[in-house]
């Protein structure tokens, strides 16, 4: 089974920069892919970023366009999201997620929620 371990979240003031790490261990393959969603207090699980398995898609929710990045290192087997000019409202926990079927696009992945989660960092964007 892999086990997937967010980092990086914390505290920071609204227009700040945070980026959020996945460690995909036990990953054996390159063709996956990778996705970051997050839930905040009293709302559904929503989707932030996503990138394909292997055709080089990426998608991003409306609300974090120009502001987030996902990317990866397959040879550190992590996953990132890069996040600036933070709002409050982006505060929540932040979930990465991982599928391992190799035909997987960037939409598919965000729009349908795919893949196995890990536990979860905390965002909190204040003053």
């Amino acid at each position: 089974q892999l086990q997937l371990v967010e980092s990086g979240g914390g505290l920071v003031q609204p227009g700040g920069s945070l980026r959020l790490s996945c460690a995909a261990s036990d990953l054996s393959s390159d063709y996956y892919a990778t996705g970051w969603f997050r839930q905040a207090p009293g709302k559904e699980r929503e989707e932030v970023a996503c990138e394909g398995a292997s055709d080089g898609s990426t998608y991003y929710a409306d609300f974090v366009k120009g502001r987030f990045t996902i990317s990866r290192d397959n040879a550190k087997k992590m996953v990132y999201l890069q996040m600036n000019s933070l709002k409050p409202e982006d505060t929540a926990t932040y979930y990465c997620a991982v599928d391992i079927h190799d035909f997987t696009t960037a939409q598919a992945m965000c729009v349908m929620q795919m893949g196995r989660w890990g536990q979860g960092t905390q965002v909190t964007v204040s003053s």
